[in-house]
Parts: C-alpha cells; structure tokens; sequence
C-alpha cells in the first residue's frame, strides 16, 4: 500500500486498547473498513479496528482469511439488524459509530440480546468462511469432503460442498479469541459468550442440507448430482431468535469444585448445550436509557394492522403513533416483448404508514 490514503482514523485504532473489561464481539467494528483496503500486508492488520493481540497474530499469520472475516463483520450487522427489525430491540447497539468504536451497554451487560449477538457472530464468521473455500476465495482450503454415506438410487456425490470443518476451526480461532484472554472481563461473563457462541456453531452444523443438480434429457432429472451445503444465514439467523426469545437467566454459583452458570430459577439442572443463556435482565427498550443501552422506538414505524411485535400498540409502548402518507414511484404494467425484453410504466400510488410517537 502507498501513501496514507488507506490509513483509518485514529479513533478506529484507538479500538485496538479498548476498556479493561474487553469485549468479545468489538472484532465487528472490521465492518466498518474501507473496501479500497486489500490486507496484502502484515502492517494492513495494525489499521484494523477491535482486535484483540492474538486476533492481529492471526491477521498477520492468515492475511488472505481477513477479507472473508472483514466480510462476515458486515454480514453480522446487517443480518442481526434484519431479524430484529420487527421488535423494540432492532439491533441498534451494534451499529457503533466510527469514530468511538464501543458498544452500548445492552451488549456488554450480558443481557439476552448479547446472547444473540454473540451466537449470530460465531455462526456468521463459520458460515462466511467456510462459503469462501467453495467459492475459490481462499486459496487455504477448498471444498468440503465427499459424504461418507452411500447416495440413494438416482443421487451421486458431486459438485462442491461448504468447507464446514475449516470454517468452524478458523472462525473459532478468531471469535472466540477475546473470551480466552486472561484480562477479558468477569468469569462469568466469559462462560455466557463463550457458552453462546457454541450454541451458534451448533445451530450452523445443524443447517448443512443436501443441495442437488439435475441431469437427464430435456430436464426429466434421471440422475442428480448432491453435495451439503449450509442454508443461508437469515434461517440459521431465525433459528437463533428461536433461542433468544427462549433464553434462560442464568447464575454464576459454585457447582461441586467450580463455579458454573446454572438456571436461575430452576438450577437443579445444568444448563442446556442448546439454550441461550443470559445473566442480566434487559430493559423494555420502550424510552431512552443510554445507561442500559436503549435507544427507544420513538420514531420507529409500526404496522397499525399487524398483532404481532411490529404493532403499533407493542413498538409504541402505548404512547400511540403519528399517521403520515409517503408517495411511492414503481413500475407497473410491464410487459414482455419478443425477444427479449419487457417495458415498464412508472406508476404512483399513496401509502399510509405510522411512526412511534
């Protein structure tokens, strides 16, 4: 790289010698880097945000795997923010701003939404790797191994499969990397992100599916040709706000020579491999509270005929809502012309839509 152009704020950096009490999950401010930057040098990983000191060892020593996790930074951004569009809690605290890379309260807390969180940003970091080795993105790996069962009649192994091994093996390496350093932040804080972010990998290797290719004469699919494959991430996403709308509160107590989490209120049991965990309750994300990190769903729009969490009644918290019109510009009457192409008309029509008061 020549020049500084490249060269990010030094708010960013400061990201690098964050708190004391380290956060797990400020590896996703490497969403906000510029996409003119190619990480072809061991100096790039000294500009990249909320690294941890064995996060930048594994940057330096794994330079092409950073684009791919630069990438599922990005991914887990936008893919929480959509699952969550339709609650209070919008996943809005994980849109840091670039110039003061920290995360509100509500993710550091551990409350259920940092369960989420984290689940989501092990899952996504796996998945985007491991979606790299098929694609040719990295040159590290390649597709995933040939199935060891035998196909039914009419169905061959085939085609390339998601490197799920290497994507969990690398993407664990670098996620879980904060929760392992010895000045990370309280024990128990630990054993929820680190709990969470296996349940998130769980939820990934449970989303590897047989995808399939037909062959034969004019598409009549007498044979076809399968690999496993991973289901996008807005399903493995929705799986997880399964879980997080399931979460259990859970304590920090001594269990035989250790302390372990255990269910608050039903601690004669250990806590599940597959549940969420949390270990403080969360606000009702109704009003403002920079201290616990609401942000409020004033101004937020709600479905006035909807009964489910985008309601008026439930987004607005009762405070009611302000009715507005928005005219929209789309194309209408298309029609197909042989061949090949189809003209369209501009059409406007009024829609009503409703925000939080």
């Amino acid at each position: 790289m020549r020049g500084s152009s490249h060269v990010l704020p030094l708010g960013v950096i400061a990201a690098l010698m964050l708190s004391q009490v380290c956060s797990g999950i400020k590896w996703l401010a490497l969403s906000h880097t510029p996409a003119s930057l190619h990480i072809n040098q061991t100096q790039h990983c000294k500009q990249l945000p909320g690294m941890v000191s064995s996060q930048a060892q594994l940057c330096r020593s794994n330079l092409e795997l950073m684009q791919t996790i630069i990438q599922a930074a990005r991914e887990v951004k936008k893919t929480c923010q959509k699952t969550f569009a339709d609650m209070r809690w919008n996943c809005s605290s994980i849109d840091i701003p670039i110039d003061a890379p920290k995360y509100r309260p509500d993710l550091d807390r551990g409350t259920r939404e940092a369960a989420f969180v984290y689940a989501l940003s092990a899952a996504t970091i796996s998945h985007t790797i491991a979606r790299a080795c098929t694609t040719g993105d990295l040159r590290l790996c390649s597709c995933g191994p040939v199935p060891a069962e035998i196909p039914e009649p009419g169905y061959r192994w085939g085609g390339c499969g998601d490197n799920l091994h290497y994507g969990l093996i690398m993407g664990s390496k670098f996620s879980d990397a904060p929760m392992k350093m010895k000045r990370s932040s309280s024990h128990a804080n630990k054993l929820m992100h680190l709990h969470n972010s296996e349940v998130g990998r769980q939820v990934l290797r449970e989303s590897v599916v047989m995808k399939c290719k037909c062959h034969g004469v004019s598409g009549s699919c007498s044979i076809r040709t399968c690999w496993k494959g991973l289901q996008d991430l807005r399903d493995i996403a929705m799986d997880l706000k399964t879980k997080y709308l399931s979460a259990t509160k859970v304590v920090h107590r001594p269990m035989g020579t250790r302390k372990q989490l255990v269910p608050k209120d039903i601690d004669i049991r250990p806590v599940r491999d597959n549940e969420l965990v949390y270990l403080q309750s969360s606000p009702d994300f109704c009003s403002k509270n920079e201290k616990q990190g609401s942000v409020g769903t004033q101004g937020r729009q709600c479905n006035k005929t909807s009964s489910g969490s985008d309601s008026c009644d439930l987004m607005c918290c009762g405070r009611g809502y302000n009715a507005y019109t928005e005219k929209l510009v789309e194309r209408c009457h298309c029609k197909y012309h042989w061949c090949c192409y189809v003209t369209c008309k501009m059409c406007e029509r009024n829609v009503e839509r409703y925000v939080c008061k």
